[in-house]
């Protein structure tokens, strides 16, 4: 059995090696409460983003919680005020990490760290500010009226939002080097958009295998698809941690 990478309150920043978050995408909370169990044994961390959590409330995320750390992945968007009151909700019963939009400026991710802070204490999550989404192609986000591409988009977003107190960021695999030469080892690195060799990228437009995403300089990575759509989500969480 691959051990998983050591995960507490005071050691989220940096697992002692990369690690494996399974995202647990169905609205569906018996299912996901079998994956956590079942992937438990095999990753740092599990994923509850807006379908599942949308579908079961808070009561699925202190559930599954008891498997694993939970990473919940919300990408909080609004006002200062808005977020920082949606996170003084969700860190009633904090979770590891929390995702918001580095989009949404410093004023909102300062107001973000301050409540999570003032709620939580020194058990308070990651803040993590997601960059650009892995499904934006350069055209895509030209549509929106973000020149440059999305490296440079990246980097941009990168710096406001670890200037504003951010713990971390959230990137596609293809991000990963230039933000560790840009920032070094300090910030924490999620990357979805990870794929085995051989799997079907669906949605994703940015992607990279687990080896090449690690190699790279993430720390965390986040995989869905390929683990829970195989039959044995346990045994596919274990063979891409054995190649890490």
């Amino acid at each position: 059995m691959n051990a998983a990478p050591d995960l507490s309150r005071t050691s989220w920043a940096k697992p002692n090696r990369c690690g494996i978050i399974a995202a647990l995408d169905t609205p569906d909370p018996a299912k996901a409460l079998g994956w956590a169990a079942a992937v438990a044994p095999h990753v740092g961390l599990v994923k509850v983003g807006l379908e599942l959590f949308c579908a079961a409330g808070p009561a699925v995320v202190r559930d599954i919680a008891r498997h694993r750390p939970v990473f919940l992945d919300l990408k909080f968007h609004d006002i200062p005020n808005t977020v920082a009151g949606a996170v003084r909700s969700v860190c009633a019963e904090p979770p590891a990490m929390l995702t918001l939009h580095g989009g949404g400026g410093a004023p909102m991710i300062e107001a973000a760290r301050r409540a999570a802070e003032e709620t939580a204490g020194a058990r308070r999550p990651a803040i993590l500010a997601v960059t650009v989404l892995t499904s934006f192609t350069a055209a895509q986000l030209a549509e929106t009226g973000v020149s440059g591409g999305p490296a440079q988009q990246v980097l941009r977003l990168a710096r406001l939002a670890l200037s504003a107190g951010a713990d971390g960021l959230v990137c596609s695999p293809h991000e990963v080097s230039r933000l560790r030469d840009a920032f070094g080892d300090a910030p924490l690195l999620v990357v979805p958009g990870v794929r085995p060799a051989g799997s079907d990228a669906g949605d994703q437009a940015r992607v990279a295998t687990p080896e090449e995403t690690a190699a790279a300089g993430a720390d965390w990575l986040v995989i869905g698809r390929p683990i829970t759509a195989s039959g044995s989500p346990g045994e596919a969480a274990a063979r891409i941690a054995a190649t890490l």
